[in-house]
Formats: C-alpha cells, structure tokens, sequence
C-alpha cells in the first residue's frame, strides 16, 4: 500500500511539476478553470452528461499531452548539450500532438458551448452586476501574471 500512496505522489509531483515550468501548461489551465467555472457556477450552458464527458476528455488529452511534451523535452534535454535532428524531431511531434489535442480540444468546446442565448445571459449578469465583472477582469490579471510568472520559479529553459 505504501508504494501505491508514492506512485500517486510521484505522479501528482509530475503534474505539479510541469505547472510550475511549462508556460503552456498553465495557459491549459487556466482557460480550464475559466471553462469549468462558467459551466459549473453559472446555469446559463446547458450541456448533457455526454457533453461533459467529451469535454473532460477533451481537457484530459490536453493535461496529459502536455504532461508527455514536457517528460519527451527533458529526457531531449538530458541525452545532452548537443543538437540532434531526432531529438528535434521528438520534441516538435510531442509539441505538435499537444497542438493537434488543443486545437480539436476548443473545436468540440466550440461545438457542445456555442449557445448565443447563453452568452447572451451571461454578458447580462456582467452588466448588472459590476462587481462580478470587476473580480473577473482581475482575475484574468492575475491569471495572466500566473501564465508568464509562474510560481515566481524560473522556467528550466
């Protein structure tokens, strides 16, 4: 049982890990929250189960794609100081099926969340409600900080 409890450790580390020196990871993130936050706080999307397990994994392909991109660029970055072509080729095709789960990741969000009606009710709430859209825009500051600051830790690039 002990050794389980540190796999979860080690996997969660990883997670941790590639949030604190993947630029990209974050910016994943983010908009995340930002998606599950309006899904879940507002009743303004209606979406069905089958909608919302095509979005977790959606957003799963994404995290865990960018998790790979980051574990293939390390052990690149490991094998040496030296240029490879093949360790080029490794890591422009692991940021290349991050690319490929993002963009097909925002078509099926596009395709389950566009409802005008939606939005509309939603930019309502906004403007009748100042003080929402005051601690949203700073939260997209903050979040924007998060995105190219990190933790305050330098990227390992």
């Amino acid at each position: 049982m002990k050794s389980l409890f540190k796999s979860f450790f080690y996997a969660f580390r990883g997670v941790f890990t590639a949030l604190v020196s993947e630029r990209n990871m974050r910016i994943h993130t983010v908009c995340m929250i930002y998606m599950y936050f309006f899904l879940f706080a507002f009743d303004f999307f209606e979406i069905t189960r089958t909608q919302l397990a095509i979005i977790f994994i959606a957003n799963g392909l994404v995290i865990g794609g960018e998790l790979i991109n980051t574990a293939i660029e390390s052990a690149v970055d490991l094998y040496g100081e030296r240029h490879t072509e093949y360790g080029k080729i490794a890591k422009d095709c692991a940021a290349g099926a991050v690319l490929v789960f993002a963009i097909f990741s925002v078509l099926c969000g596009i395709a389950i969340m566009w409802q005008p009606e939606a939005f509309a009710r939603l930019f309502g709430f906004f403007a009748d409600n100042l003080w929402a859209l005051a601690i949203f825009v700073l939260s997209v500051v903050i979040f924007t900080v998060f995105i190219f600051f990190g933790f305050g830790k330098k990227e390992n690039k």
